[in-house]
């Protein structure tokens, strides 16, 4: 397996023993319930479609009995009349079968890509850590895409051939019942190769489509990186190695390829000489009077109709089992259950909202590092309105601790608390709305500014939208924008400085108005200038309100009404500033040598005096 295959449940995509036969097929079923009208329809389409092909082998049977023989040209008048009926019949139905089908694979792709959608934004983060995004994408579309095509187009194709291969049988039998027995002696060598090779169709159809997920994985993560890509000029290595996944999706999909067109060209040889055989001994049947002359031509007709349908069956097999593989993939996704869920009856939380947050003896290990405790026996009370700022080495679990308290995790062992309430025991959506998130890294959507800050509180009108720019100190670059807050902001912000998409998600959070504040170092990405106009914002923003703090600036940490220390997932030590300083340990160093870098480099010149006099 490549490194970092894309995993589903735990296991890796490929690695995954299913039986992936045509019984995968069979769960569409249900997306199709809806739409029973439209389904009988096609098949009445279908039927009526297939019945007028089979109904020229009759009139072609009287044609040449009666017409022919007697030498009548009325009949050939009446039966060219016939035909031109036959054949707006066959037009009618033909275009009610095709604009039916596919309006029902467009539906039905459609609907699944929602439901997929529908499921996949709520799952919890952890199974985001063991998925590739770009294999989630390649389901939604390169996957239902030939779901669409084959139940849209090909599905349509092959029923019509089923039922001219089931008609056009029994007009042979009733036609030559010799002749059809004959038929079917064939039958076993047409079989056989369409069970073997369709199971290694199958098998390289599921293998196809995750190469094609391979390639969609790697363009999305270079893409989404591409300033990155470019500053280190690893254009080259990137070409490389996109090329290498798209030469193994070839390879897969030639071998696929392969292996349909044999199957094709297997059934379409037997059955094309089975056909040429019997029309060898129909032949002298005919010479030897034991049959006429539009019984043989009736039987020919009806064994070329069988024939082409049995050939297209069979390139439909392909197909059908390209379709197999990509509704297990897609049902692997609709299967996928959200380990964060509501309790079957939740918990109200308390109104009107305090902001009171409790971690008692809590340990946690994220889902992609079992082995390491993100936090370990780890307890921290915050009081409404208190301002905690979280301090430690990288890697100590401070972002964890928002991770938890947002709920996109459960502890293993332990309880936290939001007003009193087990967040075990409450709905996921009812604490995250009495929360508020400013990250380090703020996530600015592809749209306007409106959209962005709205994106907490949707409900809210232009008025409120403005008035919370305008405490972020947003309003003013803005307004300077082209169309203002109705700009396109970019692709994750792009038209946006570092500190101007701060500014918006601090917006956010002052619009969304919540009991707890997170802010995951929210000032870090900013000037001076800027610094103390979105510190006098938070100021407000954080008056009356719990706040949590991950802090790295001397500022930041000077502002909170108590700190908490943590080292290794615990926490080793809590105070004001001034008292942690007295205690040294920890956040005396991490003071010396994050929060005062001219203290720490006075000292060294302090120090390097002292060495220089002791040489001396």
């Amino acid at each position: 397996m490549r490194q970092g295959e894309p995993r589903l449940g735990g296991a890796p995509v490929s690695d995954r023993s299913s039986r992936r036969d045509l019984r995968h097929l069979l769960r569409l079923a249900r997306f199709l319930a809806p739409y029973r009208l439209q389904v009988a329809g096609a098949l009445v389409a279908l039927t009526v479609a297939a019945g007028t092909v089979l109904v020229f082998g009759v009139g072609l049977r009287w044609l040449v009995d009666e017409g022919f023989k007697s030498g009548n040209a009325a009949l050939l008048d009446q039966a060219l009349m016939a035909l031109f009926g036959i054949i707006a019949v066959l037009a009618v139905a033909t275009y009610s079968r095709a604009f039916l089908v596919s309006w029902i694979g467009e539906r039905l792709a459609a609907d699944i890509r929602r439901r997929v959608y529908d499921n996949v934004i709520g799952l919890s983060p952890g199974f985001f850590e063991v998925t590739r995004t770009g294999e989630i994408l390649s389901r939604l579309t390169t996957d239902t895409t030939l779901l669409q095509t084959v139940i849209g187009s090909s599905a349509s194709m092959a029923l019509r051939n089923i039922l001219l291969l089931v008609g056009g049988t029994i007009m042979m039998a009733v036609t030559s019942p010799k002749l059809t027995l004959l038929v079917f002696l064939v039958v076993p060598f047409v079989v056989v190769p369409v069970i073997v090779f369709g199971r290694r169709v199958r098998r390289l159809s599921r293998l196809s489509q995750d190469r094609i997920g391979d390639i969609g994985a790697y363009a999305e993560e270079s893409l989404n990186a591409i300033r990155t890509v470019q500053a280190f000029g690893h254009e080259d290595i990137d070409r490389r190695r996109f090329a290498d996944r798209v030469e193994d999706a070839f390879v897969t999909a030639a071998r696929r390829v392969q292996a349909r067109a044999l199957l094709a060209a297997v059934v379409i040889f037997v059955v094309s000489g089975a056909v040429g055989t019997i029309l060898w001994i129909g032949g002298h049947d005919m010479l030897g009077g034991r049959i006429t002359a539009g019984e043989l031509s009736a039987f020919v007709f009806y064994a070329v109709v069988v024939a082409g349908s049995v050939g297209a069956i069979s390139e439909f097999i392909g197909d059908l089992q390209r379709a197999a593989g990509a509704s297990e993939r897609m049902f692997e996704l609709l299967q996928t259950k959200p380990q964060i869920t509501a309790p079957p009856e939740p918990l109200p939380l308390p109104e009107p909202p305090e902001g009171a947050v409790g971690f008692d003896r809590v340990t946690f290990h994220y889902p992609s590092r079992p082995g390491r405790a993100a936090l370990r026996d780890f307890t921290l009370h915050v009081s409404p309105g208190e301002k905690l700022a979280l301090v430690g080495p990288s890697g100590a679990g401070k972002t964890t601790v928002f991770q938890l308290l947002l709920r996109f995790y459960d502890a293993e062992i332990g309880t936290i608390t939001l007003d009193g309430t087990d967040l075990r025991r409450a709905a996921p959506a009812q604490i995250r709305a009495r929360i508020g998130l400013v990250p380090q890294d703020p996530v600015i959507f592809g749209a306007d500014a409106w959209h962005n800050i709205r994106y907490g509180r949707p409900e809210a009108d232009d008025e409120a939208v403005r008035a919370a720019a305008e405490a972020a100190g947003a309003v003013a670059f803005l307004d300077r924008l082209p169309a203002g807050f109705g700009t396109f902001l970019g692709e994750k912000g792009v038209r946006l400085s570092g500190g101007q998409r701060q500014r918006i998600a601090i917006a956010r959070a002052i619009l969304r108005d919540p009991a707890v504040l997170l802010l995951d170092e929210a000032t870090s990405a900013l000037d001076a200038e800027s610094e103390r106009l979105v510190q006098e914002a938070l100021d407000r923003l954080m008056a009356g309100r719990t706040t949590l703090i991950i802090a790295h600036r001397l500022a930041t940490v000077l502002k909170a009404d108590r700190i908490a220390v943590m080292d290794h997932g615990r926490i080793v030590a809590t105070g004001t500033h001034a008292e942690l300083i007295r205690q040294g340990g920890l956040y005396a160093r991490l003071a010396a040598l994050q929060f005062d870098q001219g203290r720490v480099a006075a000292e060294d010149g302090r120090e390097a005096g002292d060495r220089d006099s002791a040489a001396r």
